[in-house]
Parts: C-alpha cells; sequence; structure tokens
C-alpha cells in the first residue's frame, strides 16, 4: 500500500487579486475563499497599485491581459512598492509570454484547476 504525503495547505492570507472580468474575479474570490483568505479585489492596474501603496498584502494574483496596464507592468510597480511579495500571474495567453512579460513569481495558465491554484499559492507562500 503506498501513502501518499499530503502537504499542509497554506489558508488564511491576505491576497490582493487583480482581474478585469468580473466574472472571473468573481470565481477566483470563491475560490480563494474556500481556503478562507482575505480577497481583496481590484479591476486595473491603477486600483490595484493604490491598494498596494496603502496596505499590505501576503500574496498578489494579476492578469496578464488587462486594459489600460498588462500585468506585467503592475507587477514591475508592486517590486517597486513591496519587493518581497510574491505575484502569481494568471493567464490565457501563457504560450505568447515571454520572459520580459514576466517580473512575477510564478504563471498559471487559464482555465486552471483549484488544485493548479492551490499548488501554486502553496510554492510561493511558504
Amino acid at each position: 500500500m503506498r501513502v501518499v504525503a499530503e502537504q499542509k495547505r497554506i489558508v488564511g492570507k491576505r491576497i490582493l487579486l487583480v482581474e478585469d472580468d468580473p466574472g472571473a474575479r468573481e470565481s477566483i474570490r470563491l475560490l480563494l475563499s474556500i481556503d478562507r483568505h482575505e480577497v481583496v479585489e481590484a479591476a486595473g492596474g491603477a486600483a490595484a497599485i493604490e491598494l498596494l501603496t496603502s496596505q499590505p498584502f501576503d500574496l498578489a494574483i494579476l492578469d496578464y491581459f488587462m486594459p489600460g496596464m498588462r500585468g506585467s507592468q503592475v507587477a514591475l510597480r508592486f517590486r517597486q512598492i513591496d519587493p518581497l511579495m510574491p505575484i502569481l500571474m494568471i493567464t490565457a495567453y501563457l504560450e505568447e509570454l515571454g520572459a520580459v512579460d514576466k517580473p512575477v513569481d510564478g504563471v498559471i495558465g487559464k482555465p486552471f484547476a483549484v488544485e493548479e491554484l492551490r499548488r501554486a499559492l502553496d510554492k510561493l507562500l511558504s
């Protein structure tokens, strides 16, 4: 019989979620709330930067393709404000990203499974 060690799930973190699509933002917020994360939402880069300058977060999740500022541009500003905060980028354009577009700690493609999101968060927050 094979016994699989279960990784301890990281819960209850403060997460800044930046996603311009209201439906996707709500879905991701619901997934994160299952693990008791406190989620603060922003619909775009400018609002997210304002939030980060006024309050602390354990992690940020950024959509890549947003109007106004791409996720990579937002991530660069985040790095100036809080260089140690982990950043996870989510995108439907995974194959189009180059290294210059990824000033982040992790990237997952849309659509993603709940467990894929959890694994990425556990890795970045451990």
